[in-house]
């Protein structure tokens, strides 16, 4: 069970991320002409983002992809989060280190869409994500498809959980960190949703 999912592989207040999701701002804004006084701390941003872009935006969004279930809204939430965390450069707690504030930020984007739909549902819409399009499925590997499917049925926050401890391989702390939650709820959390996986994936083999 875990190895299938495993497989994938400041003075001012610190931000852990923007509270809503998708939206389709280029990633482009990173390296926008900056102006005033603040153009050197604005270039010296877009450096270490564009360098933790490089190196991890693809399992950024395959994170994203497990929780939202189509590749496009995942690409947005991405895009949205270095887009976020480079407006807010100067009050993370640790400039040096954006990566914890960019998974943070994608979390969040991930929750804003998922709200979303759940109030279209509320008003006669249903969405039904696109998830084995061809992309999506090379995006993820065909080898994970019974794994996301059985994933896509488990609340939110559990999937949340499943997702990165053993697609990212964070820590209880780290993890705990990203939700927003106390490690207590990351370690309850995370044994429910492996029973309910198990379970899942027992009745469907």
């Amino acid at each position: 069970m875990r190895s299938k999912i495993a497989g994938e592989r400041s003075a001012s207040p610190a931000w852990h991320g923007p509270p809503a999701g998708a939206g389709g701002t280029p990633v482009d804004v990173l390296a926008a002409e900056p102006v005033g006084a603040g153009a050197a701390e604005d270039h010296g941003s877009a450096v270490v983002l564009g360098t933790v872009f490089r190196r991890h935006h693809l399992e950024l969004v395959r994170m994203a992809l497990f929780i939202v279930g189509d590749q496009a809204t995942a690409e947005d939430v991405v895009q949205d989060a270095f887009t976020a965390v480079h407006r807010r450069f100067d009050r993370l707690r640790d400039p040096r280190e954006p990566l914890p504030y960019i998974r943070a930020s994608v979390i969040n984007g991930c929750r804003g869409v998922l709200r979303r739909r759940a109030i279209a549902r509320r008003f006669g819409g249903d969405y039904e994500p696109p998830i084995w399009s061809a992309e999506s499925a090379a995006l993820l590997g065909e080898d994970r498809r019974e794994v996301f499917l059985a994933l896509r049925s488990l609340p939110r926050r559990q999937r949340e959980a499943l997702v990165l401890r053993y697609y990212l391989d964070l820590s209880e702390a780290e993890i705990a960190e990203v939700m927003g939650v106390s490690r207590g709820t990351v370690k309850s959390t995370t044994s429910r949703a492996l029973a309910a996986l198990a379970k899942k994936l027992g009745e469907e083999s």
